[in-house]
């Protein structure tokens, strides 16, 4: 029982690092990681320090994606809807 366990949360862990590279990845692709690291500041502040100064609200992810899409107060991306969604939920989950 033990052994299915480690394999389980093993394979999840997995998953979870797959995701968080695709993410990194779109965030290297849409020209994120010119300004921002994920846990140095460059020109921008470090992903972390993103995550710290939302956490708690509950409004964060829309408030950030709209920032990004609207190009309100930061540079607007080009990237999908979508995407910057899951780069909005990534960066947040730091």
């Amino acid at each position: 029982m033990k052994l299915i366990a480690i394999a389980v949360v093993a394979s999840i862990a997995l998953v979870a690092s797959g995701a968080a590279s695709a993410q990194e990845a779109l965030a290297k692709s849409d020209g994120c990681l010119n300004c921002h690291a994920v846990d140095t500041k460059k020109v921008g502040p470090s992903f972390k320090d993103v995550a710290a100064k939302y956490k708690g609200q509950a409004d964060a992810e829309a408030k950030l994606v709209d920032k990004l899409t609207k190009g309100a107060g930061h540079p607007a991306t080009k990237a999908k809807p979508d995407d910057v969604k899951g780069l909005v939920k990534w960066v947040l989950s730091q």
